[in-house]
């Protein structure tokens, strides 16, 4: 469909990001990589003043002092903190590691979202069609021990390393449920597919035969795109398309641009500019998948490819939005891959919507404004959702019209 030199990224994860993926970073001591993260930056950083600072003081500034990959690690993060910027960041290899495993779309491991509540490590729930929920680990459960050792203060970070493993390998926790005794699980361990893309109707909502609802968890799985074009392709039957954007914290940039193209007959989908002012505008092509009615629905976690490609919606006439401003996050990122396997994220552009609306900081506002109250989570009610499916339905009939 397009060609692009690099691959690009927006996402809202422990930050929000938008990245492109850069090989060809090599250096053979710490020293040689501290210094290629700063010509790195000093090449590629969006804002050319790097906050207002002599960027070169920094250059040699620890030559004397780094012996290891870890001391460039700690030089590599203060030099970076310098430019105030949450979304230029530093990787070590676990976190580069898992980066690469979310943009591939799998991971090893049993397939359970996990969390502390409480100062218990928890199942959060587990992965439909992985091996935790075939096991029969269900949400709330407790994780009392891991091979036998305790999980009492430990932290997620060190627990997911400690059920992830090698395919085929198993992993043994002991796990309490409410009003049951505590009861162990072996699990072998497989590769697991990340899905982002879910048809699942949400508790208490009933969808009419006719529209078909599409749940984007997040951009950032390479299958996201491949994922919608299938569903487009199978629901020629429908009349009407929801898509459900919420908390959705972004990903590829790729995917957000190939998604907007299913849904627009030409026309602008984004544009992107770089620390020389230089803009490059990315267009749809010609042909669509669906030219049926489209509603979109954000809320304030939805960043970054979210508010692109509903900002192409929006400016394109082509989706009515409901729900809440989004995030506002419109900086990209560029991921370069360093010796060792670590990584760094480097802010490299900005971008802006159709009409060359500047969204950082403000978020995407939406045509209907939707807000769901505590009453209404406490009790499950989904206003947001009953609103677009009836917006999709005066759609469908032609009796609601897009703004122009």
């Amino acid at each position: 469909m397009r060609n692009f030199k690099n691959l690009v990224l927006l996402s809202l994860f422990s930050a929000i990001f938008a990245w492109t993926v850069n090989t060809g970073v090599m250096a053979a001591t710490p020293v040689e990589m501290y210094d290629n993260v700063w010509r790195l930056i000093n090449s590629k950083y969006v804002d050319q003043t790097n906050n207002e600072q002599d960027w070169s003081k920094w250059r040699h500034k620890y030559d004397n002092v780094i012996r290891t990959d870890d001391d460039a690690y700690v030089a590599i993060n203060t030099m970076i903190a310098s430019l105030n910027d949450p979304y230029t960041k530093f990787l070590d290899p676990k976190e580069f590691a898992d980066e690469t495993s979310s943009i591939k779309g799998s991971l090893k491991g049993i397939g359970i979202q996990i969390g502390v509540k409480d100062g218990k490590l928890m199942v959060i729930a587990p992965i439909e069609d992985t091996p935790a929920e075939k096991a029969g680990l269900l949400a709330d459960d407790e994780i009392l021990a891991i091979d036998g050792k305790s999980t009492k203060g430990i932290t997620v970070d060190k627990a997911a390393d400690q059920i992830r493993g090698e395919e085929g390998t198993t992993v043994t926790l002991l796990i309490k449920r409410k009003n049951l005794e505590p009861k162990e699980y072996t699990i072998k361990r497989a590769e697991i597919e990340i899905k982002s893309v879910s048809q699942k109707i949400p508790e208490n909502i009933t969808m009419p035969d006719d529209i078909c609802y599409i749940r984007l968890s997040s951009f950032i799985s390479r299958n996201a795109a491949k994922e919608i074009a299938d569903i487009l392709n199978n629901s020629k039957n429908k009349k009407a398309f929801i898509m459900d954007l919420r908390s959705n914290p972004g990903g590829l940039l790729s995917n957000a641009i190939y998604i907007s193209d299913m849904f627009l007959n030409g026309g602008s989908i984004v544009s992107t500019v770089d620390r020389d002012g230089y803009k490059e505008t990315q267009k749809a092509s010609s042909g669509v998948l669906t030219t049926k009615p489209l509603v979109i629905l954000l809320n304030k976690g939805s960043a970054s490819a979210s508010e692109i490609f509903s900002g192409a919606m929006k400016d394109n006439k082509r989706a009515v939005l409901i729900g809440t401003q989004s995030f506002g996050k419109g900086l990209v990122q560029e991921i370069n891959k360093l010796p060792n396997n670590a990584g760094v994220n480097i802010t490299i552009q900005k971008y802006l919507t159709p009409n060359g609306t500047d969204i950082h900081k403000k978020g995407i506002t939406p045509d209907i404004l939707v807000e769901l109250s505590d009453e209404n989570i406490k009790n499950k009610d989904d206003v947001q959702l009953k609103k677009a499916i009836e917006v999709a339905q005066d759609l469908e009939h032609g009796n609601y019209v897009v703004k122009k």
